[in-house]
């Protein structure tokens, strides 16, 4: 085995250990709203949003791989060493945010590193300036239309069972709650697991001769928008399996430290980020679920009393919103140098 293919073979296992980290830091949107109402245990929601989020495998396109693939940064610069920087970088800032308990995005983790470790090779002239007006326009976009669409389910949830008694809603809400989770856990899957596909596929086309006449020919692709099954069953898998592991320090933030929850409130967060998530991931775009789940939650709390929400809470979040593909970006950067330097 020479030194380029083990080099592209080390870079997937990075991937697979990014989108493990991804499952791991996110599994708390999921399941935080489902644990914090009390209506699954944290051991079964973990295995209730593991399940679901592998499920869209089947179900989904791959309109949001196919935009990080080559809707981001200039096909032709893309090399084996920009994924590598690019990867360590996004896995290095959800360390960082996963040890501080942040619900930070990992999805704008991954994009940061993409974006640091082409310039740090071509300038700014790497990136395609048109293909980032719209995930940058949603990092606003997705946290609002989440809060709109929690604050909305919760005043129609309760004008419509406005003379139904406190206990059967809160019994029947259990059961719409077991839904509503499984359909985050859904779109978490299928827009986090396609940004890891589009950047594995990048590798693969920078890597193409590598592999035009190698024993390992089902790593040969020769088109930047054809994404195979294995490299799809690979990236849901990875996510499914992080998500086993949890995020533990994350849901007692996403659960309790933003607004307090119910069965039907926890219902109408969920329902509406994951109606907001499907929205996106339809269109191709590459959107946090993190902003998304914490808008809807933050929208549901405002139902009740504005300050109900812990807004200082908040606060905090949005800064690590506003920091994550900045700092990303640097940190791939900065992993984009040193490999230059080592492999020189």
């Amino acid at each position: 085995m020479n030194g380029t293919v083990a080099f592209v073979l080390a870079i997937l296992v990075v991937a697979f250990i990014f989108d493990f980290s991804n499952g791991f830091h996110d599994s708390a949107n999921s399941i935080a709203t489902v644990v914090s109402t009390r209506v699954l245990s944290p051991t079964v929601a973990v295995f209730w949003a593991a399940a679901f989020n592998f499920i869209g495998l089947f179900l989904f396109g791959t309109a949001v791989a196919k935009t990080m693939g080559s809707g981001l940064i200039r096909v032709d610069l893309v090399d084996p060493q920009v994924i590598f920087a690019a990867l360590i970088g996004a896995i290095a800032w959800n360390v960082v945010t996963w040890y501080y308990g942040i619900p930070s995005s990992s999805s704008h983790a991954l994009m940061g590193g993409y974006a640091g470790a082409a310039i740090a090779k071509a300038g700014i002239g790497a990136l395609i300036p048109g293909g980032w007006i719209t995930p940058i326009l949603f990092i606003v976009l997705s946290p609002l239309i989440g809060f709109v669409a929690g604050l909305v389910l919760m005043v129609a949830v309760g004008w419509s069972f406005r003379r139904v008694h406190p206990q059967k809603v809160d019994t029947l809400f259990r059961a719409f709650q077991l839904m509503s989770a499984a359909a985050f856990s859904l779109s978490h899957g299928t827009n986090d697991s396609q940004k890891t596909m589009g950047i594995v596929v990048g590798l693969l086309y920078s890597a193409q001769t590598t592999f035009a006449n190698h024993p390992w020919h089902f790593l040969h692709i020769t088109s930047i928008d054809t994404i195979p099954f294995w490299v799809e069953a690979w990236a849901y898998g990875a996510i499914a399996l992080g998500t086993l592991f949890g995020g533990w320090r994350i849901v007692r933030t996403m659960g309790q430290r933003i607004t307090k929850l119910q069965p039907y409130s926890g219902f109408c967060a969920e329902t509406g980020g994951a109606a907001a998530i499907f929205f996106a991931s339809h269109f191709g775009i590459p959107v946090s679920t993190t902003h998304t789940i914490t808008g809807a939650i933050s929208g549901v709390g405002a139902t009740q009393r504005i300050s109900s929400v812990r807004w200082g809470v908040a606060g905090r979040i949005v800064w690590a919103w506003i920091l994550t593909i900045p700092m990303a970006a640097v940190m791939a950067a900065v992993t984009y140098l040193i490999a230059q330097v080592v492999i020189a």
